[in-house]
């Protein structure tokens, strides 16, 4: 800008401010004993004329302001004016040139077709923060521009302010949010199970997909525990609200459920701890849960349920059915008597276990949304995997989702042919007597061999069976039952009587005639446990791991 003929306007505008001044100012209002001195002090003192606009040279302002502007004219966008910093950013521009030819970086950043809705809308439009070759951002303004009022043509004036430094600190910003979230979800994922557990009987799979977008995990969590004797329990849950908080009493109720169900209690007895526990460690954090247990020797789930939603349950047919009560209040309020429900599970079906975000919106009611996962399992086939990202995709689950899904699918496979051949069940009543050991030794004894297990396999099976129908008729109650099942991966030997009382292991001493039948089970299993049924009475179990190439 040239400042020097800026300033020669100025003392003549001054002067004629100076004598308007000089007439307005009477000597009644100068006052007594004013002498010329004083008058030329007062006119001093008045603030100076500002040029009007029209005065100033726009052209001059315009290359010296750091913005970067440049002005084309005419439907062919030909270029008419580039200021100083536009010619250090870009280069130099040929005047009269086409813009698509001559300003290559407005192209590349696609600015040329918003240059055409300018002139023709006649409205200015904003393009913020692009990054221009070269590495720098700016923010650019195209504003609408004629030479005159009636004329017919008009050009669009270009206005870029560089924001490099708040581009490259926004996107820090993103790239530690970024960050932040990676680690949340890592943490998350941390908390859940690495590796699902195979129970024999069940196909498993599952999914968590984070919700949202900022750095705060949630306490969606969910569970495969195998109990042994064939049974496994399956558990979902979600801990209200997000944050460190959340994923804290997450952690610690996925931990308790573990522990409590190693005590292979009813659903509803697990509930029942866990819910005193979840008050102690958060009165205030509000958690829903459901735990099952499936048992392949009565082919249902038997659960219970802590203000969760319902499982449902695909047949073999393609019906769905929800298993919707009972169902009790969240975990941590106390005083609730949980109850346990079942719902079948026969060869063939599937079952679904999730958290609200898989069915929750906004503008939904929530029935709606368990209607259509309803609909979208009726019609899910496949592996269980691929029937967790269909529910997961037709539910309409994206990446920017806005609450966390956790989804547990379990298949009950239909078996037929040489693999239904490698699952098999025998059982046999024992009324009790004197006969009942050798008709239970006898009995384990035909179908062990029917099955054709290796000789050691089959004695060994054979002697925990007679060593637990021993312990039933020395401590139980009628009726009894002995049931033997095999799968693709081990036998079972199982024991069922009326006596609630649980055996456990001791060390029998030297002259007791009594109390080794349990320590010669554990031993020679590979594992065994005890649980109460029912109706007041008690299983007890153990079982062998198949040698690999154990014959079907």
């Amino acid at each position: 800008m040239n400042f020097t003929r800026w300033s020669a306007r100025l003392p003549g505008t001054q002067r004629r401010a100076a004598a308007r001044t000089d007439h307005t100012v009477t000597s009644d209002r100068r006052g007594e004993g004013s002498v010329p001195a004083a008058r030329a002090e007062q006119l001093t003192d008045e603030p100076p004329m500002v040029p009007a606009v029209d005065d100033l040279p726009v052209r001059e302002v315009l290359d010296r302001v750091p913005a970067l502007v440049a002005l084309v004219h005419g439907p062919d966008q030909r270029i008419a004016y580039v200021n100083d910093a536009y010619a250090a950013a870009f280069g130099t521009r040929p005047l009269g040139a086409p813009a698509r030819e001559a300003l290559p970086e407005l192209d590349e950043l696609g600015l040329l077709p918003l240059l055409d809705q300018v002139l023709r809308s006649g409205k200015p439009r904003t393009l913020k923060s692009r990054k221009a070759p070269g590495g720098r951002s700016y923010t650019f303004t195209c504003t609408p521009v004629a030479e005159s009022a009636d004329s017919a043509e008009g050009g669009v004036l270009i206005f870029a302010t560089d924001v490099t430094d708040h581009a490259e600190a926004a996107e820090r910003l993103r790239a530690s949010e970024r960050r932040q979230r990676e680690t949340a979800v890592t943490l998350q994922r941390s908390l859940l199970p690495q590796e699902l557990e195979e129970p024999d009987d069940l196909r498993i799979a599952a999914t968590y997909q984070p919700g949202g977008t900022e750095a705060a995990v949630g306490g969606d969590w969910y569970d495969v525990i195998t109990l042994g004797g064939g049974r496994t329990a399956l558990v979902i849950g979600d801990v209200m609200g997000r944050g460190v908080r959340a994923a804290a009493v997450m952690g610690q109720l996925r931990t308790a459920v573990r522990a409590y169900a190693r005590l292979d209690l009813p659903p509803h007895e697990v509930l029942q701890l866990l819910d005193g526990l979840a008050t102690e460690i958060d009165a205030n954090q509000i958690a829903t849960c459901v735990y099952a247990i499936f048992d392949p020797n009565e082919g249902r789930l038997v659960y219970a349920s802590a203000g969760h939603l319902p499982i449902l349950v695909r047949d073999e047919t393609g019906t769905v059915q929800r298993a919707d009560e009972p169902t009790g209040p969240p975990l941590g309020t106390g005083g609730w008597i949980h109850a346990s429900g079942s719902i079948p599970l026969s060869p063939g079906s599937t079952a679904v276990l999730y958290t609200d975000g898989l069915v929750e919106r906004r503008d939904e009611d929530l029935d709606e949304g368990i209607a259509s996962l309803e609909r979208a399992l009726a019609g899910a086939t496949g592996t269980p995997q691929v029937v967790c990202d269909r529910l997961v995709r037709s539910l309409g689950v994206t990446a920017d989702h806005d609450d966390d899904v956790a989804v547990l699918v379990l298949q009950h496979p239909a078996r037929s042919g040489p693999s239904g051949d490698l699952f098999r069940n025998a059982a046999l009543e024992l009324l009790g007597g004197v006969e009942a050991a050798p008709r239970a030794r006898a009995f384990a004894s035909g179908v062990l061999t029917s099955w054709r297990f290796p000789t050691e396999l089959h004695d060994l099976g054979v002697l925990a069976a007679s060593e637990l129908v021993a312990n039933s008729l020395q401590h139980g109650t009628p009726p009894m039952r002995l049931r033997l099942r095999r799968t693709d991966r081990r036998l079972i030997v199982e024991v069922t009587d009326g006596d609630d009382h649980l055996p456990r292991r001791r060390r029998a001493e030297p002259a007791d005639e009594s109390g080794r039948g349990i320590a010669i089970v554990a031993t020679i299993a590979s594992n065994w446990g005890s649980r109460r049924t029912p109706g007041g009475g008690k299983a007890v179990w153990c079982e062998f791991v198949l040698p690999k190439t154990a014959p079907a």
